[in-house]
């Protein structure tokens, strides 16, 4: 279980909107929380479709709850999903992570039944690219 005031936050809110997850092919449950720049929570959860390209992942639907809220900087995330192993966001998520947040923010990945992985971006995402090559 998470152990500063932070991650239990994150965990709370990631915990409850993974309970909303729309998952019926993968019965795969995964929910996401944001603190974001402005301080607040912003959580998101999977969302799956028949059409399997078209779904969404919890994270960029937490990184769509925080920019539709106002905020615009990812300050620290955590993944929870069921299971032991810890909960890692998928590549395309790493990369859309990777819009939004420095290299140094903490990813914090946690099959619930298990033992949270703490990793930075840049271990996520080694020798990422990411807005700065394109001018921004």
């Amino acid at each position: 279980m998470p152990k500063n005031e932070n991650d239990k936050a994150l965990f709370a809110a990631a915990e409850a909107v993974r309970g909303k997850a729309y998952a019926p092919y993968s019965n795969f449950h995964v929910g996401a929380a944001i603190l974001a720049d402005d301080g607040k929570i912003y959580a998101g959860c999977n969302i799956e479709n028949a059409s399997y390209p078209v779904g969404n992942c919890a994270e960029p639907s937490a990184i769509a709850a925080m920019i539709a809220g106002g905020g615009k900087r990812i300050q620290r995330i955590y993944v929870t999903g069921p299971g032991v192993t810890p909960v890692t966001p998928c590549g395309a998520c790493r990369q859309r992570i990777r819009e939004f947040a420095d290299l140094d923010v903490e990813v914090i990945s946690h099959g619930v039944h298990g033992t949270p992985l703490v990793q930075t971006l840049e271990q996520l995402l080694p020798h990422s690219f990411g807005p700065e090559f394109l001018g921004r």
